[in-house]
């Protein structure tokens, strides 16, 4: 059987062009699946820029949702040498008059000098334990710890003490090159921390490190005195275990760092710019969603009678899950939550650009409502915390938005996902159709040009034969 090594060589025809140009028609069939497959994947890339600027301002509207962003105050001490204060939601504006005749410290015990901070100090009677205990006075269980011989040095003791992790830190200090001595030190201040220290089973240990702060005797000696932090607050005598006090009053906790020898003032002021900052930050959030919002919708005219879209065209034009929350989101921050002359975000100087549909802060109206009626803006804008308050609605909003396993872009991310994998089951089909189809063609050109192949040979050998033929009878 004849073959032929290349299209067209039997039978002369440009028979690799035509299949060529039939294969480009046949692939054609894909540009639209793949067109297809082009916007789809746009959607999602689309959906995830939405899902970023929501989020941002999911972040913001959350903050304007919280109490904590609303009656925040500013403490000022007049001695800071003394004290200092920090306040927290709920503390009462005012001047306060501040005294601290005590501070709180920590009681140290030191134990005698000994010639070597290695040298085993213990002995025990022959079958008997040797245990050390610490008590403090807080309450806390007592450190009860087992000795071997070799952790009655000083360094022994002191290593048993800090890996047993209490309520003290050992430490060894040495004084020349053959005295050392065994520091025992509360980690808290004040009288309950005090420590009793006792050794059973090694008497001769107890006479080293033992104390008993009850009766202030023993082998130790105390080198610190444990004390509570005495202060007077507008004029009531108070006494704490420690220098950090907030339970004072509501709202405010004092540090003490020194006594004063006259009254010292504490002034508690509103703070509203943690508010203000936050709506600030809320209204840019908003702004920059709107005009992620702008850019994924972007729409441009073509000429008439023109069948293709403009490829400037934002990849959500005319999606629904983007018109659902953006307009969701606009009746939610006109709506309207508490009662009397605050009750709207326009009420205190948040209102809409009619044409641009961004936010803009009338400042002078915004500091007014928070200055003189910080309690009526935080109704208004949280409510119960559940489904009252303006920003507790939106963030609620937000939350069904993003929620990534039922919100309104993950579903729309899904149904995206969906159309794709279908798109690429289609693709699959339609290029196997196409491969199909450029095989049979080809078998069918090779088949036409190894028949006109033959035809031709046979052709030639006819005209050799009459030509032979027609010599022989001319001769």
């Amino acid at each position: 059987m004849a073959t032929v090594s290349s299209l067209g060589i039997g039978s002369g025809l440009d028979l690799t062009t035509l299949l060529t140009n039939l294969t480009t028609a046949e692939k054609a069939r894909l540009t639209p699946i793949s067109n297809a497959q082009s916007s789809y994947s746009a959607k999602l890339t689309a959906y995830g820029t939405m899902q970023s600027a929501l989020q941002t301002f999911a972040d913001a509207a959350t903050a304007l949702s919280s109490t904590n962003t609303y009656g925040a105050t500013t403490a000022t001490s007049s001695n800071t040498a003394a004290f200092s204060a920090t306040t927290t939601t709920g503390a009462a504006a005012g001047k306060y008059s501040v005294s601290v005749t005590q501070l709180a410290s920590a009681q140290s015990l030191i134990s005698t000098t000994q010639t070597s901070s290695t040298t085993a100090l213990g002995a025990t009677t022959s079958g008997n334990s040797r245990t050390l205990t610490i008590s403090q006075g807080d309450g806390s269980t007592p450190l009860s710890i087992k000795l071997t011989d070799s952790q009655t040095s000083l360094t022994g003791v002191r290593d048993a003490i800090n890996k047993a992790g209490g309520g003290v830190t050992a430490s060894v200090v040495k004084v020349t090159d053959s005295s050392y001595k065994l520091v025992l030190s509360a980690n808290n201040t004040g009288t309950n921390s005090e420590m009793t220290v006792a050794v059973t089973g090694d008497d001769t240990l107890n006479n080293i490190i033992g104390y008993d702060s009850s009766t202030s005797t023993g082998a130790m000696t105390q080198n610190a005195v444990a004390a509570n932090a005495q202060l007077s607050f507008n004029g009531i005598d108070l006494e704490r275990q420690s220098n950090t006090i907030s339970d004072a009053q509501d709202g405010i906790t004092l540090s003490l760092t020194g006594t004063t020898t006259t009254a010292a003032s504490l002034t508690v002021a509103k703070n509203t710019s943690t508010a203000s900052t936050a709506i600030q930050t809320f209204v840019d959030s908003y702004n920059a969603l709107q005009d992620t919002f702008t850019s994924l919708t972007k729409f441009t005219a073509t000429a008439t009678n023109t069948d293709t879209s403009d490829s400037t065209n934002g990849a959500l034009l005319g999606d629904s899950a983007l018109r659902t929350i953006q307009t969701r989101l606009k009746t939610a921050l006109g709506s309207a939550s508490g009662s009397g002359t605050i009750s709207s975000l326009s009420s205190i100087g948040i209102t809409t650009d009619p044409t641009t549909g961004k936010l803009e802060i009338d400042s002078t109206k915004l500091n007014t409502a928070l200055t003189s009626n910080t309690a009526a803006v935080q109704t208004m804008m949280v409510g119960d915390g559940k489904t009252t308050g303006v920003m507790t609605n939106i963030a609620n909003l937000n939350t069904g938005f993003l929620n990534t396993t039922n919100g309104t872009i993950a579903n729309a991310e899904a149904a995206v996902n969906t159309t794709l994998k279908s798109l690429t089951t289609q693709y699959n089909s339609v290029n196997d159709s196409i491969n199909t189809t450029i095989a049979r063609y080809k078998t069918q050109f090779t088949a036409l040009d190894v028949a006109i192949q033959k035809l031709n040979s046979t052709a030639t050998y006819l005209t050799t034969q009459f030509e032979a033929m027609s010599s022989s009878s001319s001769s």
